[in-house]
């Protein structure tokens, strides 16, 4: 037997379609508007209307929400900030649901618009420390826009680092742990490097032996090539 779609989780929907159907069909394509969102209702007001079913309304508001953007609407005609609002609500809705992260992360930061792209990064960063074991990948994937898109080698090491110091250890896998070790090598910060690898060799925090010996390999060479720089 098919589960019973709430009425209201229906009626969004049907909203949400009649919405891009009308504007398709008054939308003329030599003059092309910008994509418009509204701000997303309260937490409050969409837990009522869910009437016990958040995750079916949270599926309803990720389909209403992307589908603002047509396909050959630009991303910067986006109103990031009303888009940021009902990802926000549709974590709230439904914490284990992965799709706002994964949208803000690797669809909507790839706005040409730094302002843009940093609203999306900053939200994949604040909810990934509700649920960092879980939320971890498109954090990763947040440090290497900011680093490669933004040219910010701060916030990638920030971002980098939150991921190193608040996921569980055996869930994070060693290329995701080093990550900050490459920023660093990037922005040539040896002597952080350095300091960084030897926290990590004491604290316990790498037990695989291959990576215990990449780690010593790149404390060697790091130090060799501080005393090429300083003999």
């Amino acid at each position: 037997m098919a589960p019973r779609v709430p009425l209201p989780v229906t009626l969004l929907l049907g909203a949400a379609l009649a919405l891009q159907v009308g504007y398709q069909a008054v939308r003329a394509p030599q003059h092309r508007v910008a994509a418009t969102l509204q701000d997303a209702p309260p937490l409050a007001v969409l837990r009522l209307a869910s009437l016990g079913e958040p995750v079916a309304l949270a599926k309803a508001m990720t389909l209403h929400a992307q589908g603002q953007d047509a396909a050959d609407t630009p991303l910067n005609d986006i109103d990031y900030v009303a888009l940021r609002s009902w990802f926000e609500r549709i974590v709230d809705l439904d914490p284990r649901g992965q799709a706002p992260l994964l949208a803000a992360s690797q669809v909507y930061a790839a706005s040409s618009d730094p302002a843009r792209t940093r609203i999306m990064l900053d939200f994949v960063y604040r909810r990934f420390g509700e649920d960092p074991d879980r939320r971890w990948p498109w954090l990763a994937h947040a440090a290497l826009v900011a680093r490669h898109r933004l040219h910010d080698a701060a916030l990638a090491r920030q971002y980098a680092q939150a991921i190193r110091t608040r996921v569980t250890n055996g869930v994070l896998p060693a290329w995701a742990r080093q990550m900050e070790l490459f920023i660093l090598d990037d922005m040539g910060e040896d002597d952080s490097a350095r300091a960084l690898i030897g926290a990590m060799l004491a604290s316990g925090q790498v037990s695989d032996p291959r990576e215990l010996a990449w780690l010593e390999r790149r404390l060697h060479a790091i130090s060799a090539r501080q005393r090429q720089a300083h003999p």
